[in-house]
């Protein structure tokens, strides 16, 4: 049975001192590993002070980011060799952000998941339409074309030592949610595509994130669909008190 995750996506927020209390105040909530999975992701100059304070507890770490190579000349960059010294367990890869704003194409994404597979992370890629993309309705095949090119060349057993994150780019900081139904229709559409590409043994093994506006009071419902594993988190994560409300929906939807 698939647990949930809920990861924060701290982006490009908060100062070392608040980064580090609200680490605190997490680890502090959940000192030991639950039913529920529970990662953050804080800026890189950050990653260190927040494992501190999380080691130990049911709060693991992730990246926002990473390179495809290893250590060498490449300038402002950070490989998955750092990443695992730090202590990070996930990599958040092909954020919309990333694609829209910095240039990151299918390719790259791709490039990036092989590597992070292969030095032992757990990448969280992420795949979603753009608004006009959705009302051109278009979100099918885009979702399918990011799926096929971000995913591309890996095997089964790298496929289940993955995240998968479907946040629609219309959704993310804007306060806009996509319903219930129509997470759940691209979610259940991902869930066939990995059946149809591998089997129906790793479509249901798979765990498929939303991300988008999730908030307190609207995670009870999003993470009641039948293939929504979890959430993305992005400006409810960097509160204790909203966050927390992210995971106790998760956590008592796990137990009914």
């Amino acid at each position: 049975m698939r647990k949930y995750l809920i990861a924060g996506n701290w982006k490009m927020n908060l100062d070392r001192a608040a980064s580090v209390q609200l680490a605190d105040a997490l680890a502090a909530l959940y000192p030991a590993a639950g039913e529920t999975e529970i990662a953050v992701c804080p800026p890189s100059v950050y990653l260190d002070a927040v494992r501190q304070a999380v080691r130990g507890s049911g709060v693991k770490l992730g990246a926002q980011n990473m390179y495809h190579l290893g250590p060498g000349a490449f300038t402002g960059e950070l490989c998955s060799d750092m990443l695992l010294d730090i202590g990070c367990r996930y990599v958040i890869l092909g954020h919309s952000e990333r694609r829209s704003l910095m240039g990151e194409t299918d390719a790259m994404v791709n490039e990036k998941t092989h590597a992070a597979l292969a030095a032992g992370l757990i990448p969280i890629v992420c795949v979603g339409e753009s608004l006009e993309q959705r009302e051109a309705g278009q979100t099918g095949d885009v979702v399918r074309s990011q799926f096929e090119h971000s995913l591309a060349g890996l095997d089964e057993s790298q496929m289940a030592g993955l995240v998968i994150a479907y946040e629609p780019v219309w959704a993310i900081g804007t306060g806009k949610v996509a319903t219930p139904e129509q997470a759940e229709e691209v979610h259940a559409d991902l869930r066939n595509l990995l059946a149809t590409r591998y089997n129906s043994g790793l479509a249901e093994q798979v765990q498929i994130l939303y991300g988008g506006s999730v908030k307190s009071d609207n995670a009870s419902e999003l993470l009641s669909q039948a293939n929504v594993d979890g959430a993305l988190v992005g400006g409810a994560s960097l509160k204790a008190d909203s966050f927390q409300g992210i995971i106790q929906a998760a956590s008592q939807i796990a137990v009914n």
